[in-house]
């Protein structure tokens, strides 16, 4: 047995961002600081950031007065924001920079009179964060597959945003719908889909040309992680979505010749050592990197932590 190792995989520059925030905020303002929502959708991480004095809620309201308060890496709507504000908190926003731009993107549309259009997946912190920009009077609307598109009947002038992390051929497939049945319809001026996002899908489909079983570090909540999982399965091969090497079955590993391991992108590389480690107990031989995108992306924390 031989195992492959993606590449890139594992953190990208707003989990690394949004994970130094929380541990900067601790170190000059001491335990406890409230982050809204797991910083990044990764049960090691958040863990780790429990251990040394971060406090995870749902809603502000259950943060006192006066407190650090901390937006995840996905972001929060106009509401949240003016809830934080009205408990005196000290704020920092972990929201990546790649969501803030399409932030950005929903009010400069909307002040422009655009109906805007968001793909993505219901429920998920990020879209809720991007759906709460909106102001009451022209709420962005929401398409999750080709046949929401289909169900749409507006007219005017329309424009179209995406959540960072979707898989980027079923967006395009969603887009192509969109542009079918509204062909004015105006794209993001740059694509919305992150770029780490990209990259790991693209490292995993080059990954499965060779290998038949596809392990993925990442949490159940994680959604480029189970796009990673997803784009596997289309493939035909077998791919399971872990936390670390203690999930992994071994019958999985039955008949298998060629493993191919990545992590989605707030998953920690401690934890890809974890799973080679397990594989060479197994009878793994050998351990190759594959060459990938180069990513030399870096986002610097607010100024007020540096």
């Amino acid at each position: 047995m031989r195992v492959l190792l993606a590449n890139p995989r594992g953190f990208c520059a707003g989990v690394d961002r949004a994970i130094e925030i929380v541990e900067r905020a601790i170190n000059k303002h001491g335990a406890p600081v409230y982050v809204r929502n797991e910083v990044v959708h990764n049960k090691f991480v958040v863990s780790d950031l429990k251990i040394k004095g971060a406090i995870f809620v749902k809603e502000i309201d259950e943060v006192p007065d006066n407190q650090v308060v901390i937006f995840s890496a996905h972001g929060v709507s106009q509401l949240v924001r003016k809830q934080a504000k009205a408990i005196n908190s000290t704020i920092y926003d972990a929201t990546c920079p790649l969501v803030t731009k399409v932030h950005k993107e929903v009010v400069r549309k909307q002040k422009q009179h655009n109906q805007v259009i968001l793909i993505g997946h219901k429920g998920h912190p990020e879209v809720e964060g991007t759906l709460g920009q909106s102001n009451q009077a022209n709420e962005v609307l929401l398409v999750e597959t080709e046949a929401d598109v289909q169900n749409l009947s507006i007219s005017g002038d329309l424009s179209y945003t995406t959540q960072t992390t979707l898989s980027v051929d079923d967006t395009q497939s969603i887009v192509d719908q969109l542009r079918q049945k509204f062909p004015h319809i105006q794209a993001p001026r740059k694509d919305d889909i992150c770029y780490a996002t990209q990259n790991r899908q693209d490292a995993v489909k080059a990954l499965m040309r060779s290998a038949d079983l596809l392990l993925v570090l990442g949490s159940r909540n994680s959604s480029n992680s189970n796009r990673l999982r997803e784009i596997a399965e289309k493939m035909g091969i077998n791919a399971h979505l872990i936390d670390g090497a203690d999930e992994i079955d071994p019958a999985w590993l039955n008949n298998v010749q060629m493993v191919g391991v990545t992590a989605g992108a707030s998953a920690p590389e401690v934890l890809v050592q974890e799973v080679i480690n397990y594989l060479y107990d197994q009878g793994a031989s050998d351990v190759q990197e594959i060459s990938g995108t180069e990513e030399n992306v870096h986002f610097p924390v607010p100024e007020e932590l540096r």
